[in-house]
């Protein structure tokens, strides 16, 4: 029993893979576009009325006039209108000062935000020239 079950799916099976009367894809033929009109070239008429050219008088060129010396511009000399800040020299500033100036508890801040107690004391420096 169970063979002739076999024998039968492998018949159907079979059965599928052979050719039917399926017609066969056959692409549509494309119209040809039609061709855009011409427009007929218009031949430009001839005037009617005949100009003559004029004479020119050329005897009045003055190369003063036609090409002028122009006087060199001065440069303005420019003032600024901003204050100029000097930076106050002074001596050096110290620890001490640094510390005084701005306590021990941020002087120690600067210290270790800045890599050491030349970066604090440039640091107060900076503060002291804001001032």
């Amino acid at each position: 029993m169970k063979y002739l079950f076999s024998a039968a799916a492998i018949l159907l099976t079979l059965s599928g893979c052979t050719s039917s009367n399926i017609p066969e894809y056959r692409p549509v033929p494309e119209k040809p576009k039609p061709k855009p009109e011409q427009k007929p070239t218009v031949i430009p008429v001839k005037p009617t009325k005949i100009h003559e050219l004029k004479e020119v008088q050329d005897d009045n060129f003055n190369p003063e006039y036609m090409y002028p010396e122009t006087p060199k511009k001065k440069q303005k000399e420019v003032v600024s209108q901003k204050p100029v800040i000097t930076p106050v020299t002074s001596a050096p500033m110290g620890k001490e000062e640094c510390i005084a100036m701005i306590g021990q508890e941020k002087f120690n801040k600067y210290t270790q935000m800045l890599g050491g107690e030349s970066g604090a004391i440039k640091r107060c420096t900076m503060l002291k020239a804001m001032q």
